[in-house]
């Protein structure tokens, strides 16, 4: 099979490593020194579990140098897919299927939900990603692993293997089956879901809470959870968020001490958020607090922390790039 990698960052490249390793033609679209660092050295990819290993690796600038492809990975982050989108039409063919990676709520959410079709506008305000990559196009996957860049081409893997899949209108098809093999074939668990929506929400749960905090306080995990002011706060966004979920029809099965005590697992984890508060790049808070706010406005759930959590996120995130300006 064909996989293009659309965004050669951490996750992107270690999923595509893995891929290469069971012989499929995996092309990856990155820029700047990234792209520069896949054509003179391939891309190397350091692994607990997997171990050290250089790959040659088809690199290019644009989708139109990589052509058509089956799987199409998107790689970038929530707050990239609307600047990417309009450029993913050489990508496809009659069968392409994008598989998106995003933390949060995605643009095709409520697909093949009865009598819920409007978009979340959080993550998707024009409808750009919507009008590019439409929803029937597209298979969810939830990321369960930690990996973070150590350099241009440079990829670190610290744990975890995980990478559930599902159709957003449920169902086992022919297409996500045949990528759930082709993963599993290389190291990877990806079962197939039939309500991913829920996966969706079980990993918010934690993520909406954990990455704002995080970058507010400055805190890794541990500290952050084992603080008795920062647990408080923790529990508290994550009530509002399971409300949220319920006034959609998704009744979050995970209590809150195992979603916290599967974070605190991770120790001394710096979050994304903090790592992209810390290198001066946009957050994604509009796919983990701005969507769940708005599901809460449509739905008259009230939410005073993710609101309040959310706006001292803004005010945070708008200093930082102002400051780097």
């Amino acid at each position: 099979m064909k996989f293009a990698i659309y965004g050669a960052g951490a996750v992107g490249s270690f999923v595509g490593a893995r891929l290469l390793e069971g012989g499929h033609d995996v092309h990856f679209i990155a820029r700047g020194p990234n792209l520069e660092a896949l054509r003179e050295r391939g891309l190397i990819v350091s692994s607990r579990a997997f171990g050290e290993r250089r790959y040659q690796a088809k690199a290019a600038a644009s989708a139109a140098e990589v052509g058509p492809a089956d799987y199409v990975l998107l790689g970038v982050k929530a707050n990239a897919l609307t600047e990417i989108a309009p450029s993913i039409g050489p990508l496809k063919h009659s069968g392409t299927t994008f598989i998106s990676t995003q933390n949060g709520l995605p643009w095709w959410y409520f697909h093949g939900v009865p009598g819920n079709e409007e978009p979340i506008k959080a993550v998707d305000p024009e409808g750009v990603i919507g009008r590019h990559i439409p929803a029937p196009l597209v298979v969810g996957s939830i990321v369960y692993f930690s990996c973070s860049m150590k350099g241009p081409g440079e990829v670190l893997h610290t744990a975890g293997n995980r990478l559930p899949l599902g159709e957003p209108s449920g169902g086992r098809t022919e297409r996500v089956l045949a990528l759930s093999s082709a993963l599993r074939g290389v190291g990877l668990k990806s079962p197939v879901r039939n309500d991913i929506r829920h996966e969706l929400w079980v990993k918010l749960l934690g993520n909406a809470a954990l990455n704002p905090l995080s970058a507010l306080t400055r805190k890794a995990l541990a500290d952050l959870i084992d603080s008795p002011y920062g647990r408080s706060l923790i529990e508290a966004m994550m009530d509002e968020v399971r409300e949220v979920a319920s006034a959609v029809g998704v009744r979050i099965a995970l209590s809150n001490d195992r979603r916290i005590a599967g974070a605190r697992a991770a120790g001394y984890h710096r979050t994304s958020m903090l790592q992209d508060l810390e290198r001066g790049r946009a957050p994604e808070l509009d796919a983990l607090l701005g969507a769940v706010i708005e599901l809460a406005e449509r739905n008259h759930v009230r939410v005073p922390t993710l609101r309040a959590i959310d706006a001292a996120a803004r005010v945070l995130f708008q200093e930082s790039t102002s400051d780097r300006s």
